[in-house]
């Protein structure tokens, strides 16, 4: 049960440093847009949908200030979806719980991309 404390954490700090809707909104690309940036085809999150949205924005904005190349972010999205089919492939127990720990190492990942790049996300 720890992971749904953790994976309720991670969606609360998403909504702290202002994760757009899924659609997107002026300036800001949209979920199928940042997946299409890497050149594959936008796959279905599901109810997860949200999150990984918040998680590959992050590092989109690490990415557009010059600290993270295009190379590992489209790396990163590539691990993100891997990692999620193999879930979505052999549902259960085990496999959320692996799918949670794995999700929430990645959103960390990425909110320190962006806070090396982004003043409000700094300390101090």
């Amino acid at each position: 049960m720890w992971w749904v404390s953790g994976v309720c954490g991670a969606a609360l700090l998403a909504g702290c440093v202002g994760t757009p809707s899924l659609e997107g909104s002026m300036g800001v690309p949209s979920f199928s847009a940042l997946q299409g940036m890497c050149g594959t085809s936008p796959i279905d999150y599901g109810t997860d949908a949200q999150s990984v949205y918040s998680v590959f924005f992050d590092a989109y904005v690490a990415q557009r200030r010059g600290g993270l190349s295009k190379e590992r972010f489209c790396a990163f999205q590539a691990v993100i979806e891997e990692r999620y089919r193999a879930y979505r492939a052999n549902p259960g127990p085990e496999a959320q719980s692996a799918w949670a720990s794995f999700f929430l190492d990645q959103r960390a990942q990425a909110l320190s991309w962006r806070a090396a790049v982004a003043p409000t996300l700094r300390a101090g």
